[in-house]
């Protein structure tokens, strides 16, 4: 007995110590599942929860449709009710759960009617599932209730059986990870007499309901609908349970059939007997195929006998799985084990020594170490039995043969021997009889090292030949002197024999070993390109580099036309032409979600195979492949690698889908705050000169007696307001710029003196009563610079400081270079910017916590001119109170030397 195979697999165990970090707990769900309304979910609910409250529990009511039931209403009495929310939608008022209110009270357990509703538009989430999944997340336990109809795996089937297509579902992993699952049943009969009673629908309603919905052949089949869905989450519980428990025999308490396959031409045969098997027994099958290290030395033929079997199985309604290891009989115990298989369908061995040893071959070590499980060796027609591999046909997994060896290498692994031999035979007279034997035998283990079993074995016979013709007397016989040399002919034959045999197994393990580093390498490098993939066609065209490298040809993505039936091709690789007359093909793969195209049953006779891409169920788009390189993707394990690859591509695509939609989402909230922002600022900065000039107008228009000095003063306040309109005007006009990208920097060589006086010119008539001093080194270099630019932003400055600073008190502007920048400082004596403002204030609209006036742009366009010059802006607290806003200018070149008597001139 294999004790690997009684320990649990480490990857469960290491899933089920996968505990949750701690105050995250999350509450229980609990799901009553019916076959049909009427079955009494929702009472059986009341009632388990009535006993939840008898407890002590902290037990409330969501949301509970009565449905006009007396006896729900009844039962919901005692309980405490969340009030519902109300939603106004095309001029209805719907009432659904308010979660805001469930979490704000935070009881022990809330009950949810109706698993698969939809909740109104403009709630929190649009099924009432996810709401649950809230109050779970929050610690919440929950009771809920569906019907088996509502589920999405049986939407279609229930559509079938009653003509009546149900337009709210539940996923079924809701179902799954649901903590507990309680059926409520009753009989057909039962429910038709509910239904004439008037318990489950008004008496006109009830007449219609049986007659339609509520046929007895029906209730008849959904009832197994939900018998089957309940016993299927049963028989999961119980497989969970034996894995953490590491038991690993069968417990046949449902049957199950797993057929063993192998690359002969009867693995189709056995696929369908067991296909047969299965359909008598009710029970779900799985076709195994063991995957050992030499296989991929198999001829194609034998190979393509595989890849057919385990379509065949897919097709017929079973799983086809395909698992690597070394001792065929082990691995097929442990996925009966694993799947709790009842059956083992194998076929009969027809290697030679399987009638004399029953106990080797694998049908008899299934047999005897698959003791919990009953093994089927299958009788197959003579007719599918007539090529018999040299693997055991059985399952065809026993002992795989190397690829047939060169003549070359069967001549050089004899001519090893044979100079051995005719070196050992010149100084026969000086070695003894084990000296010769250990140089054949190192010949022998060198061979066994380079070649295969056939010249190996060859080049043993040769040496034990040898060796008693030519070194064992009489010399030039077989025949033999000493007895003793009998056992060592036999040790170097089985020397021979085992090297030759564990040298290619370690050949065969290497070769496995490197293509599962292939394999591994190659998806390792399509996850890190795509990890830095930040757009779709980023994604795009990674993946179809790496799938083109996979397949060996070209490779296409398409997607459906935005507003038609067709499908468009998104990128090719390499860049190149693709048949159009097969757009078809990939719209029909795309609409089904399902293979389409060469090497598939769908349209097999198209140039390219297509594959979908999907990810959460939606589909993406479609991936073809021309036929010509397809053909390189026909082994499972090539086939696995490829959905592996396709699934890593859904999810890096899914992901750039996301991450576009949060930013749009994030872009579309910065305009819709930026357009608030501005219309904020609008109103108050264009009324409030608006009204100045309106009033000054309509005063001068007005009176007549206003003498000269009157006059001047409202001619004064048009003339200040329309300036400071303009002011606005011109900030916003700026800000297009610098946001639009339209900002030209034209340079030249500037003094900074004349810079700095023009923009002291432009606001000298707002400084008031307050100081504003220059002081400006006279060894400042001549700066490349935009002069009107720059002198836009000194005006910028200078203005933000006269707007947050006090009458009375000094501004000082100074500047200072060096041989990389130069840097200009406005000082203020203002109340200054706190830390966490001092890059905000740089934003659009954004003004400082003491402003009252002022759109928020001056500072944004000062930032957006400064970086247009390849320089810095910022601000620091100026020592003894107020704030330094410096910027910086880039030195890009040495400035020219201009004499200083021409400067004087100038």
């Amino acid at each position: 007995m294999n004790d690997s195979l009684r320990r649990p697999d480490p990857d469960a165990l290491l899933a089920q110590l996968a505990i949750p970090p701690v105050g995250q707990a999350r509450g229980r769900l609990k799901v009553f599942v019916g076959a049909a309304p009427g079955v009494g979910k929702t009472f059986t609910m009341l009632e388990t929860a009535r006993l939840r409250q008898q407890e002590g529990r902290d037990v409330v009511i969501g949301v509970v449709e009565t449905h006009g039931r007396s006896d729900t209403e009844a039962m919901m009495r005692g309980f405490e009710i969340i009030p519902r929310r109300s939603y106004e939608h095309r001029g209805s008022r719907l009432e659904e759960f308010d979660l805001d209110a469930a979490l704000v009270r935070q009881p022990a357990l809330v009950l949810m009617d109706e698993l698969a509703h939809s909740n109104a538009p403009g709630a929190a989430h649009q099924k009432r599932w996810q709401d649950i999944d809230a109050l779970l997340t929050a610690g919440i336990d929950v009771y809920s209730t569906v019907n088996v109809q509502h589920l999405d795996s049986l939407n279609d089937v229930v559509a079938g059986i009653t003509g009546v297509q149900v337009r709210e579902t539940v996923p079924d992993a809701v179902i799954d990870e649901a903590d507990e699952v309680e059926l409520v049943d009753v009989s057909p009969e039962v429910l038709e007499e509910r239904l004439r009673q008037g318990k489950v629908y008004g008496s006109g309603q009830a007449d219609r309901a049986l007659e339609h919905f509520f046929r007895r052949g029906n209730l008849i089949a959904l009832r197994e609908l939900a018998l089957r869905r309940t016993a299927e989450r049963v028989d999961a519980q119980m497989r969970r349970w034996r894995d953490s428990a590491g038991v690993a025999v069968a417990w046949p308490a449902t049957e199950s059939v797993l057929v063993c396959i192998g690359p002969s031409d009867t693995a189709t045969a056995l696929v369908r007997a067991a296909r047969r098997l299965a359909g008598e027994l009710k029970a779900k099958w799985t076709a195994l195929y063991v995957e050992q290290p030499g296989d991929a030395t198999l001829p194609a033929e034998r190979r393509e006998y595989v890849q057919s079997a385990l379509r065949l199985a897919e097709s017929l309604g079973g799983q086809a799985m395909q698992v690597a290891g070394h001792n065929v009989a082990d691995e097929a115990r442990a996925i009966a084990s694993r799947i709790n298989a009842t059956r083992i369908l194998v076929g009969r061995s027809h290697r030679w020594w399987a009638g004399v040893f029953p106990g080797l071959s694998i049908p008899g070590r299934l047999t005897t170490r698959a003791s919990t499980v009953d093994v089927i060796i299958a009788g197959l027609p003579a007719s599918e039995l007539a090529a018999v591999s040299t693997r055991d046909s059985s399952f065809g997994n026993s002992a795989t043969v190397r690829a047939s060896s060169s003549a070359r290498e069967y001549l050089v692994a004899s001519g090893w021997v044979t100079a051995i031999t005719i070196a050992g035979l010149l100084i026969r007279d000086r070695v003894t009889e084990i000296n010769m034997v250990m140089a054949l035998l190192l010949v022998l283990v060198f061979n066994a090292t380079r070649y295969g079993r056939g010249p190996t074995l060859l080049a043993t016979v040769i040496a034990v030949l040898s060796f008693d013709i030519l070194f064992v007397p009489p010399y030039g016989t077989l025949a033999v002197s000493d007895i003793r040399f009998i056992l060592t002919f036999v040790v170097m034959f089985v020397v021979g024999v085992v090297m030759s045999s564990l040298t290619r197994r370690v050949r065969e393990q290497a070769a496995a070993a490197r293509e599962r580093e292939a394999r591994t390498s190659r998806l390792y490098a399509l996850t890190g390109d795509l990890s830095v993939a930040r757009a779709s066609s980023d994604v795009a065209r990674v993946s179809l580099r790496h799938l083109s490298d996979l397949a060996g040809g070209p490779v296409a993505w398409l997607e459906p036309h935005a507003a038609g039936e067709g499908m468009q091709i998104i990128a090719t690789h390499p860049a190149s032409s693709w048949p159009v007359e097969e757009l078809a093909v990939a719209r029909w793969s795309f609409d089904r979600q399902q293979p389409a195209g060469a090497g598939t049953a769908t349209l097999p006779a198209a140039r390219a195979r297509y594959l979908p891409l999907t990810t959460n169920g939606r589909p993406l788009g479609v991936i073809g492949l021309v036929m010509g390189i397809s053909q390189n993707l026909e082994t499972p394990t090539e086939r696995d690698l490829l959905g592996v690859m396709l699934d890593q591509i859904a999810l890096a695509f899914d992901r750039t889908v996301l991450a576009d939609q949060a930013r749009a989402a994030h872009l579309d909230a910065e305009a819709e705050r930026l357009r608030n922002a501005l219309l904020s600022s609008l109103s108050h900065d264009l009324r409030t000169p608006l009204g100045s000039v309106e009033g000054a107008a309509s005063t001068l228009l007005q009176t007549e007696s206003l003498g000269a000095d009157q006059r001047q003063e409202l001619a004064t306040t048009i003339l200040d307001e329309s300036q400071r309109m303009t002011r606005l005007v011109g900030n916003l006009l700026d800000m297009v710029r610098v946001e639009s990208g339209s900002l030209q920097v034209q340079r030249d060589w500037h003094v900074l003196d004349e810079i700095v006086s023009g923009a002291v010119l432009r606001v000298e008539t707002r400084l008031g009563d307050r100081m504003l001093s220059v002081q400006l080194p006279p060894t400042l270099p001549l700066v490349a610079l935009d002069d009107v630019l720059i002198q836009q932003v000194l005006v910028n400055l200078l203005e933000n400081a006269l707007r947050h600073t006090p009458a009375g008190s000094a501004i000082e502007i100074s500047a200072i270079a060096d041989n990389r920048e130069v840097v200009v400082t406005v000082a203020d004596r203002g109340p200054g910017v706190p830390e966490e403002d001092s890059q905000r204030i740089f934003s659009k609209f954004e003004r400082g916590q003491t402003s009252a006036s002022g759109i928020g742009l001056g500072l944004s366009i000062c930032a957006g001119i400064v970086q247009a010059h390849g320089g810095r802006i910022w601000v620091e607290p100026r020592q003894g109170g107020g704030a330094c806003f410096r910027f910086a200018l880039p030195m890009l070149s040495p400035p020219p030397i201009v004499e200083p008597e021409l400067l004087v001139e100038t």
